[in-house]
């Protein structure tokens, strides 16, 4: 099978605990046979007080990839945003919310991404909140 840049980037980064936005990504990117490659990966940070600082923040660390010739090229779609509560003292986390600018992504997507990183967790949705 051929490799790109696709295993090279974590699914999940959050943060370790806290309320705060997040977003939920599609990432492309040409494998070593050319062929485009997509990934969902799910970013989320307090210091981001908009859900578009996340998309920057991404955006930056994709680029610092691109720099280091790790990635050749690549493209991002956000496909929607919301909210995350990290409570690693119970191993449990929620995802709720929507964004104003993105739109309400796809919680049950996140929660499947967010189980490949926690998997002792117990991780859940509500479509309910802001």
């Amino acid at each position: 099978m051929a490799s790109g840049v696709i295993p090279e980037i974590k699914n999940v980064d959050i943060d370790p605990s806290g309320v705060f936005k997040y977003i939920l990504i599609k990432v492309s990117s040409p494998n070593s046979s050319g062929k485009m490659e997509d990934k969902l990966i799910v970013r989320g940070y307090a210091e981001c007080p908009y859900h578009a600082d996340i998309n920057d923040k991404v955006t930056s660390d994709l680029q610092k990839l691109k720099s280091s010739k790790v990635i050749q090229d690549w493209r991002t779609k956000v496909l929607g945003g919301g909210r995350i509560q990290h409570d690693p003292q119970d191993n449990k986390i929620l995802v709720y919310g929507y964004s104003q600018g993105y739109g309400k992504a796809d919680h049950q997507l996140t929660v499947d991404i967010l189980k490949t990183a926690y998997p002792n967790y117990d991780i859940t949705f509500s479509d309910e909140g802001y």
